[in-house]
């Protein structure tokens, strides 16, 4: 199971990841990626009053948290600020295709996304049946 990736929890880091980073946008998720050589990857999440009340906002950032878990959190990517900004779709978009806009943010941004290896094929080993 991936891990939690480490976070970015200041305003100020948010701020030069804004300013300073590559910008890609889909219609699930706003991302912001800022490369930072020979640091580990970081992650911030944020969601603005415009796409609703408390409740929604805590579940879009919940939504992105995962994904991010789930695409980031094998810790093969190495070296990027990231912030995951929520939109309106956030909330309510299939997850798969959440993952898919994630996917491809990542990919316009610049951040190099391993892909993952398929587990191996599992030989069944020959059964043996005792004669009745």
């Amino acid at each position: 199971m991936p891990a939690r990736p480490p976070r970015l929890t200041q305003r100020r880091e948010f701020q030069r990841v804004a300013g300073k980073g590559a910008r890609a946008a889909r219609p699930g998720l706003v991302l912001q990626a800022l490369p930072a050589p020979g640091q580990p990857l970081r992650v911030g999440f944020t969601a603005t009053k415009k796409i609703g009340n408390a409740v929604v906002r805590n579940r879009t950032k919940r939504r992105l948290r995962e994904a991010a878990r789930l695409l980031l959190g094998d810790g093969r990517v190495q070296g990027f600020e990231l912030v995951l900004i929520g939109r309106e779709a956030t909330a309510d978009r299939d997850f798969r295709t959440l993952l898919g806009d994630l996917r491809g943010a990542l990919k316009q941004a610049g951040v190099p996304l391993a892909e993952r290896v398929p587990p191996a094929e599992r030989v069944a080993e020959p059964t043996t049946q005792a004669a009745p």
